[in-house]
């Protein structure tokens, strides 16, 4: 019985643009920047040396591409959770029809948990957590453990609030995270001193989160600094939500042109509050969660009207190869995987008989073809990591 009932769910349409945006993000980290550093290293062009300033995170207030980096996947999550949380309560309505909507939402959040979970013991395994050095020497904040974090708490608020209360708690954390920061003194430095040592976010870290941190006295994923992240998730929820939105009103095309247009109010909105809020990654404050969230619209946008719009696929076809393995590529690249010695094998004899100053840049795309590769093979093979 259950096998026929589930063979009646039909999914929510896949964006493809949503998968190849989030291969564009990955592929910075994978192997990207390697290959844009050393191409302004082997010409010296002002146009490679400008990207690759752009590469590296800015020291404390200020912003680069390379800082959006991290904001824009959590966007996308939230951006995915509209379509995959419909689809699951979906599934488990035709499975077990005779389940209340209360049991219905109980083994969501169960399944909430679960990936939060994942997700934060993954965190801890890219920071090194299977080469053990003592408690104090551990760092337990993590890139996919704030987002696990933020996707949980941003999906609580999206299961349990129509889309007015969704935007009051948006409002309410940026707020109410911004009043904190500027208003709760911290012990020796006063109220409002947006430092790393002097902020209220670090004095937290400081306090309350275990083991070691990134920076000593801050890290950059802290505690009270995921509060913020949380509304990254939501604008991607929101975004989602409006995606998933049909009306002839209300055409993918134009909804392409209104995610462009919120984008650049967005922007201009945390342009205007980094005037009293400074846009600042470390910290993530409110006006970096508005600055980068336009950004990410502004991208989804160019990307949505494209790939779906347009239907200009193709091109993007490595892109939704790491997309759809974001996962895998992540942890591989960090260190689980010695690309470079693969690489190496594979390429080195021949990169060794090329110019010596374009040596790094040959060896950074080898590294690009043998990742590419790989994914290649777990996508023919249908091997996704779904966490």
């Amino acid at each position: 019985m259950e096998t026929n009932a589930t063979s009646n769910f039909v999914k929510s349409p896949r964006l493809l643009s949503l998968d190849a945006l989030r291969g564009f993000d990955m592929f910075w980290i994978m192997s990207g920047e390697g290959v844009i550093h050393a191409l302004a290293k082997a010409t010296g062009w002002p146009l490679f040396l400008w990207m690759s300033g752009q590469l590296h995170h800015t020291a404390w207030n200020g912003i680069t591409f390379y800082d959006m980096i991290f904001p824009l996947f959590l966007f996308i999550a939230g951006v995915s959770m509209p379509y995959s949380m419909s689809n699951k309560i979906s599934k488990y309505q035709v499975a077990y029809p005779y389940l209340l909507p209360s049991a219905v939402k109980r083994e969501i959040y169960k399944s909430m948990v679960r990936r939060t979970l994942i997700l934060l013991f993954l965190g801890m395994v890219v920071n090194g957590l299977f080469k053990f050095n003592g408690y104090e020497n551990t760092r337990f904040a993590s890139v996919l453990g704030r987002i696990g974090l933020a996707w949980f708490f941003a999906g609580l608020i999206y299961l349990n609030f129509g889309l007015r209360g969704q935007v009051w708690w948006f409002g309410i954390l940026l707020l109410g995270y911004w009043a904190a920061m500027e208003l709760i003194p911290v012990p020796g430095y006063g109220a409002g001193v947006l430092t790393m040592n002097g902020s209220l976010e670090s004095y937290i870290d400081r306090l309350l989160l275990p083991g070691r941190l990134h920076d000593k006295v801050h890290d950059p994923e802290g505690i009270l600094s995921t509060i913020p992240a949380i509304c990254t998730a939501m604008l991607g929820i929101f975004t989602g939500q409006f995606l998933k939105y049909e009306s002839v009103k209300w055409p993918m095309w134009k909804k392409g042109l209104g995610l462009f247009i919120a984008g650049l109010v967005l922007i201009s909105l945390g342009m205007l509050l980094d005037m009293v809020f400074p846009i600042n990654k470390r910290l993530w404050t409110s006006s970096f969660v508005l600055f980068v969230g336009g950004w990410s619209l502004i991208f989804l946008s160019v990307f949505y009207l494209i790939i779906d719009v347009a239907g200009y696929r193709k091109w993007a076809f490595p892109l939704v190869l790491i997309g759809v393995n974001s996962i895998v590529i992540y942890l591989a690249s960090e260190g689980v995987v010695d690309f470079q010695h693969t690489a190496n094998f594979f390429f080195g004899g021949l990169i060794h008989h090329l110019a010596q100053n374009w040596q790094t840049f040959w060896t950074a795309v080898s590294i690009v073809i043998i990742q590419l590769t790989l994914l290649y093979i777990l996508y023919r093979n249908k091997i996704f990591l779904k966490i």
